[in-house]
């Protein structure tokens, strides 16, 4: 079983949510901000004479474990629902889980998926 751990642009919560809602079990979001490579927005300040850039950008980190076969259709498809093309899309991270329980049925492994 692998854990996959997409961090995207706030913006684009419901077309990931769209993409993966067939492919998985079920999924986390979690909504924040963060700063990478993207640009960050600028807003207006004062009495709209003047602009400043925000320090951070709003993200959301998609989390689900899927088994080892369904890693890359579920990348894949997180990708392309986050893509427009310029720097910041996010980044999709995929590792290892050694097991899984699932607390109401009590099943484990693949199962608890």
């Amino acid at each position: 079983m692998k854990r996959i751990e997409a961090t995207i642009q706030g913006n684009k919560i419901g077309a990931v949510s769209d993409a993966i809602n067939e492919l998985v079990g079920g999924y986390t979001i979690l909504e924040g901000n963060g700063r990478g490579s993207g640009a960050r927005q600028e807003m207006r300040s004062g009495r709209g004479t003047g602009t400043i850039t925000a320090e951070y950008n709003k993200v959301a980190t998609v989390t689900t474990i899927v088994d080892d076969s369904e890693v890359e259709k579920v990348s894949t498809a997180i990708a392309n629902a986050a893509y427009t093309g310029k720097g910041g899309d996010g980044i999709v991270i995929v590792s290892n889980v050694e097991s899984v329980l699932n607390i109401a049925s009590k099943k484990s492994g693949s199962e608890a998926l």
